[in-house]
């Protein structure tokens, strides 16, 4: 019993340290929303943040063996597909994520 409370009372401690920092930016440039870096940042770092992310997911494919990359170049292209046609980022993402990972647990392609 000791243990579980031990545990919920880290959990809840870890829970309001990472939201706090994730508040903190918000609640500290409230007033400078419109301030040209913010804007500029607000426009080129998610897709940036989504680059590096792709890039670091696609970094360990072993093209010289089976199935070749193939689950995860088909799940980087539905998700493409799903974005550019919905234009919908969660959908894409989540479409893609639900593939791809369906894909490795049935064994489809290797």
């Amino acid at each position: 019993m000791r243990e579980n409370t031990y545990l919920l009372a880290v959990i809840l401690v870890m829970m309001v340290v990472t939201f706090f920092t994730r508040v903190i930016p918000f609640i500290a440039l409230h007033d400078k929303k419109d301030h040209p870096l913010l804007l500029h940042l607000g426009q080129y770092m998610p897709p940036a943040m989504m680059t590096l992310l792709v890039l670091y997911c696609l970094k360990t494919i072993d093209f010289a063996h089976s199935p070749y990359g193939f689950n995860e170049l088909s799940a980087l292209l539905l998700t493409t597909v799903i974005h550019l046609w919905r234009g919908h980022s969660l959908l894409s993402i989540f479409a893609g994520t639900f593939y791809y990972m369906t894909s490795l647990q049935l064994g489809w392609f290797g």
